[in-house]
């Protein structure tokens, strides 16, 4: 098991989902852990934050989360013909034949990015015609001044560095790493460390 940090507890000591909750662990702390208890060690760092929460608050060394209910469709998007008037179905998946489709109808700049994933997740039931409008205004929007990216909310770092520096346009990416590394030692009721301005008064 790694050492803590100064400043956080022993994760071995927690007794709550709660509480490990409040504390930024790194993903091979929780892999770790995970292994000791007799839980999933697989997946991301997020899924195995939620398996050792569950099982601190119910003993159970299976989280839910990991029981996935199969695809009622039957459309395979890897061989499949694709036309506009393809349905996205809720077996849907960002294979290279709908790649293929999308640089065909889209443009041959075409690339996958976060939002246009999550829409292409959250929309079963338009079509590939409605995916390829979403595309170009989403990239429409990218083109305004000002537009700032989507950042993953897994990626707590990228998001304090982007925050830290819109408010302290004066201090660069050293700045940045030191207040972070102090933020990530302090409990967050929430479960994300994001960043405040009185984040300055850390160190």
């Amino acid at each position: 098991m790694p050492k803590p940090r100064d400043g956080r507890p022993d994760i071995t000591s927690l007794t709550t989902g709660a509480e490990l909750r409040r504390w930024y662990w790194l993903k091979s702390e929780l892999e770790a852990q995970a292994t000791a208890v007799g839980v999933r060690a697989t997946g991301g760092k997020f899924t195995l934050l939620d398996r050792l929460a569950h099982h601190l608050d119910t003993g159970e060394t299976r989280w839910p989360g990991d029981i996935r209910t199969k695809p009622r469709s039957k459309f395979d998007w890897h061989s499949a013909e694709l036309t506009p008037e393809t349905v996205i179905t809720d077996s849907y998946r960002n294979t290279q034949n709908v790649r293929r489709f999308f640089k065909a109808h889209a443009g041959d700049g075409f690339k996958f990015n976060i939002a246009f994933m999550a829409w292409m997740k959250e929309n079963t039931g338009k079509t590939l015609a409605d995916a390829v409008a979403e595309y170009h205004r989403l990239k429409t929007e990218a083109a305004q001044p000002g537009f700032q990216s989507e950042i993953a909310h897994h990626n707590q770092f990228n998001q304090y560095t982007r925050d830290f520096l819109a408010d302290n346009p004066d201090r660069g990416m050293a700045d940045v790493r030191k207040y972070w590394a102090l933020k990530r030692e302090t409990p967050s009721e929430s479960g994300r460390h994001v960043y405040h301005p009185s984040d300055l008064d850390l160190g």
